[in-house]
């Protein structure tokens, strides 16, 4: 499926110069002169190389539909992750870095989303977004306002993110897990 340059995501998978090419971070950019684009980080899925891209609004680019599977996280094995078919319970490893930073969200008995490129697993997909608890956030500073400043937070996975002046320590939030933001107090 061919999608335009400014709908591309991370995580998105990405047929790119004959490779498989998975989306890591994108910067939206319009400069003063000239069209806007999309400024692309992408790690191939086949033998790890990086490289960044810019793709204008106009470019098409194909997005590689992967078969999906259920799998649950059971635990870390070192340098490996293991993961469990909810289906037949047979368990596979998997290189830790196959998932990036996205790695420190993992929770055990978390429910993933395995991408499988000929029968080969290629990509581990986290749910969007998760619950964490903030167990250190630095005080507000005198004259901030809660529309316009956020202050920095670590949550109780090791991950730093800004969060609201009014947030504090042990308040549970909801975090997108591929920009390492924060959306909302969790419920």
């Amino acid at each position: 499926m061919k999608i335009s340059g400014v709908d591309i995501r991370p995580g998105n998978i990405l047929e790119y110069e004959g490779g498989i090419w998975k989306v890591a971070k994108i910067q939206h950019t319009q400069p003063g002169k000239g069209g806007a684009y999309m400024q692309v980080e992408m790690k191939n899925l086949q033998d790890g190389r990086k490289t960044n891209v810019r793709f204008r609004s106009a470019d098409t680019i194909e997005r590689v539909r992967l078969d999906q599977k259920e799998f649950q996280y059971l635990y870390n094995d070192g340098d490996s992750l293991v993961f469990m078919d909810k289906d037949s319970y047979e368990q596979i490893n998997l290189p830790a870095d196959l998932l990036g930073d996205a790695s420190a969200f993992l929770t055990d008995g978390m429910d993933v989303t395995l991408e499988l490129w000929d029968e080969k697993p290629i990509s581990v997909a986290l749910p969007e977004q998760v619950e964490a608890t903030i167990v250190e956030a630095d005080a507000v500073v005198k004259g901030q306002t809660a529309s316009s400043s956020y202050k920095p937070a670590v949550l109780d996975n090791g991950v730093r993110v800004m969060v609201p002046p009014h947030i504090e320590s042990g308040t549970r939030i909801v975090v997108d897990v591929y920009e390492r933001t924060y959306v909302s107090k969790a419920g």
